[in-house]
């Protein structure tokens, strides 16, 4: 049972109409652009909106052990704002659920500094500590194909899949980073089969945690 700290998240103030594009946690372009051609001509001019983050990709890591019943993997349900303000919109499909807690795989981003598959790998160890508690090394954290785009018509970054074993580890409690954002987090070990079945049932709406579980349940064995 996750423990009932947050029941919601209020706004205190909104400023969308005083903020500038590039400030806050997203930096936002709003473009006037044309398509140049093969034969030197061009398109219309049409508005273009480019959503970057500061720190542009980020990194995904399936974490799992091996259990009495088989395979084991760890989700972490955590606060999600933008899921949550959903509430009140008008939706072409009602949902009744608030999603003030999403559930998903520990993530986290790249740092401007990470350069190169090893620092990947190295991030994504760091990740696994802070949000889950688990010492893992870079070396033992192995990609899951290629990185993929969330919405490459508005947002420029890039998720990179990854995912560790780590039976037999200990667990301590997470650091995590210290932000609101955290509060109410928890750690759930699910089978497969468990998971398989919240996604199929709309209990669990992540694209990268489904997106990684069906990679490695392709794996050879």
């Amino acid at each position: 049972m996750r423990p009932q700290t947050v029941t919601a998240i209020e706004i205190v103030e909104d400023f969308s109409s005083t903020a500038s594009c590039e400030e806050g946690f997203l930096q936002l372009r709003r473009l006037w652009a044309r398509n140049r051609r093969a034969d030197g001509s061009h398109s219309p001019t049409y508005r273009i909106d480019v959503v970057d983050r500061p720190k542009l990709d980020a990194v995904a890591v399936l974490v799992w052990r091996r259990g009495s019943k088989g395979l084991e993997f760890l989700t972490r349900t955590q606060l999600r704002p933008a899921a949550y303000f959903r509430a009140g919109k008008h939706a072409v499909m009602p949902d009744e659920r608030d999603w003030l807690f999403c559930e998903e795989i520990v993530a986290g981003l790249l740092e401007p500094s990470d350069e190169g598959e090893l620092a990947l790998r190295a991030r994504a160890a760091e990740e696994v500590f802070e949000e889950a508690g688990l010492r893992v090394s870079a070396d033992e954290v192995q990609l899951l194909g290629a990185p993929f785009f969330v919405a490459p018509g508005i947002l420029s970054e890039k998720i990179f899949l990854s995912h560790v074993e780590v039976t037999g580890r200990p667990e301590v409690s997470p650091e995590g980073d210290g932000s609101p954002l955290e509060e109410g987090s928890t750690l759930r070990w699910r089978s497969k089969e468990a998971l398989f079945e919240a996604i199929a049932r709309g209990e669990l709406q992540d694209a990268k945690t489904e997106l990684a579980l069906r990679r490695f349940a392709d794996l050879p064995r």
